[in-house]
């Protein structure tokens, strides 16, 4: 039976309803604000040195990316990165080492394209961002990206499990970030643990739309139990998200541009589950990611490349009020080659006072420095 064209037209005005409701559904928040869980008890005195180490990480293939840092219950270091013949390759792999002793353990691979493809039941092209947390019971979880068509605005979210420190992996699970495409959801930076056990984890967004998410996920790290937006009036990437108190929030973002762009805010003070954008930071951003936690202390960290363009100075700056104000506290790379990039940095405190950064060393391999919270209040601008 053919139909009229206003039977037509009002079968299609139901269907964009109904995907206009599905979509609003998936968005609306579900009971009471989450609360934060408390952040773990340093165990050991940090030292008085300023420099620990700075050394390369051993390489696994000849391009590296995107590092990842976590911390074990036993206090074991851990970095994930991905590398390969270069980004995007099909050869690209994710990597993880461990921090034992004052060296790196050589690079074991986590996920493959192989291994996620028949984990998932689904094409995959290229692998990307990795990403590490602990949970309470002391189980490792690692996010990843995975792409099947195009280049990374079609990307899913994998996650696996390790009950024994990474050792052994649970299969790949893709995870449900939209109710109907399901794709263009990335991670960078680490998420939060809620005082429940489960994650709150940022993301990002970019097919069609450039933005940042909040995802609250289960306890397993796969089930999205809610998402939030959040605000920006320019195109914005990968989330660095820290808590400022019970239930407050600050997220620093990428700015992607077009032209000159600095780092962008947004605040939440019910635990993500709404987001309001504030004035953006003082402090230039070439299209490139930051990195950004609470010390103990309760000072903020940010890492990043404080310029307009290129990514050949990378950066540490401290926070004594909640984000309000920044000053540059330590250059930690800077070229005058226009060509070098240290970039996509990751930060972690861990269980001694010690700071980890681990970053991407001109796309050749995975940096670390280890610091103390002295070096910090040394002079703006020193270096190690």
């Amino acid at each position: 039976m053919s139909l009229f064209p206003s039977q037509r037209h009002s079968l299609l005005a139901a269907f964009a309803l109904l995907l206009g409701l599905g979509a609003a559904a998936w968005r609306v928040p579900h009971g009471a604000a989450p609360q934060l869980a408390a952040p773990p008890a340093q165990t050991g005195a940090p030292t008085a040195s300023a420099l620990l180490t700075s050394t390369l990480l051993p390489q696994a293939a000849p391009s590296a990316h995107a590092a990842a840092l976590a911390q074990l219950p036993g206090g074991e270091v851990l970095a994930a990165w991905f590398a390969g013949s270069k980004e995007g390759a099909a050869d690209v792999a994710l990597y993880l080492s461990r921090y034992r002793n004052g060296a790196w353990t050589p690079p074991q691979a986590i996920a493959t394209r192989e291994q996620t493809q028949a984990d998932t039941r689904r094409y995959v092209r290229k692998l990307g961002n990795p990403l590490l947390a602990v949970d309470g019971a002391g189980q490792l979880h690692l996010w990843y990206v995975s792409v099947a068509v195009g280049g990374w605005a079609g990307s899913s979210l994998n996650h696996r499990v390790s009950a024994d420190g990474g050792a052994h992996w649970s299969p790949a699970r893709r995870l449900i970030t939209a109710p109907f495409l399901n794709i263009s959801t990335l991670v960078r930076n680490p998420p939060l643990l809620l005082a429940d056990g489960s994650f709150a984890l940022p993301v990002y967004h970019e097919f069609i739309s450039k933005h940042g998410e909040w995802l609250h996920l289960a306890h397993d790290g796969a089930t999205v139990l809610d998402k939030a937006r959040l605000p920006g009036d320019r195109p914005l990437l990968q989330p660095a998200v820290v808590a400022t108190g019970s239930e407050q929030l600050l997220a620093v973002l990428r700015d992607a541009g077009p032209g000159p762009g600095s780092l962008r805010l947004a605040t939440s003070a019910d635990a993500g589950q709404h987001w309001t954008a504030a004035p953006p930071l003082d402090i230039a951003n070439p299209n490139s990611a930051a990195a950004m936690i609470r010390l103990a202390d309760g000072r903020l960290l940010l890492a990043c490349n404080p310029q307009e363009s290129n990514r050949n100075k990378l950066s540490l700056w401290l926070s004594d009020d909640s984000g309000a104000t920044w000053r540059e506290a330590r250059v930690l790379e800077q070229s005058t080659s226009s060509d070098d990039e240290f970039s996509y940095p990751a930060l972690l405190q861990d269980q001694d006072g010690r700071i980890h950064v681990a970053y991407t060393w001109k796309r050749l391999g995975i940096k670390h420095v280890v610091l103390t919270p002295a070096v910090l209040n040394l002079a703006s601008g020193g270096r190690p």
